[in-house]
């Protein structure tokens, strides 16, 4: 038995776990509802830091549960980071990573080659989205190159829409989503900004952002 160190009466704690116990049969009663299961379309997007963090952790997810995954990089590519490094050295058998940018495009300076490098990525995530042995695959800071126009995002929708098997989840990241594709995905989430460190002076650091 634990021991209450609240200070709380016992007609108090009487109360509490009635108040637990009614919630967690309404809990329950709304869980047995939800048995569907679908491949989902998975948007995160915002100003705030975290998208492509939150969505490698659904990639390890896959790989901690031996399900194949693929990961395409659109705009990444001129670093290393820690996430790439970890799956190339020990789960390349499960995800396949493919890093198909340059950098952003202020840093390239070189419009043709951006499209075409886009071009590129979106051409070899249709590949991997159709194999119907990869679970999960992520198109990282995909919306930036959507956000460009560099790939049309009515092309991407209707793909998404006709082409992604029942069972496969697509995760899309990156700021300025497009409305189409916010549209179309089947959970969506806004990174908000509040403080970051680089306002004070603070550059990007290992571990925390590659």
């Amino acid at each position: 038995m634990i021991e209450d160190t609240t200070g709380a009466s016992p007609e108090d704690l009487a109360r509490h776990a009635e108040k637990m116990a009614k919630k967690k049969a309404a809990r329950e009663k709304i869980m047995a509802t939800k048995t569907g299961e679908k491949g989902l379309v998975i948007v995160h997007t915002g100003k705030g830091k975290g998208k492509s963090s939150a969505a490698f952790g659904m990639i390890f997810r896959h790989i901690a549960h031996g399900r194949k995954c693929a990961v395409v990089q659109f705009i990444k590519g001129a670093m290393s980071t820690g996430e790439r490094d970890l799956i190339l050295k020990h789960f390349s058998d499960l995800c396949q990573f493919h890093t198909m940018g340059e950098g952003f495009t202020w840093e390239t300076q070189d419009k043709a080659r951006d499209v075409a490098m886009a071009r590129a990525a979106w051409d070899k995530a249709k590949e991997l989205i159709r194999d119907e042995s990869n679970a999960m695959v992520l198109l990282d800071e995909i919306n930036i190159a959507l956000r460009y126009d560099y790939i049309d995002i009515e092309e991407v929708v209707e793909f998404l829409k006709t082409e992604k098997p029942e069972m496969t989840h697509v995760v899309l990241t990156g700021r300025n989503a497009k409305d189409e594709l916010i549209e179309i995905a089947d959970l969506v989430t806004e990174m908000e900004l509040l403080k970051h460190p680089f306002r004070s002076g603070i550059k990007a650091q290992i571990g925390v952002e590659f």
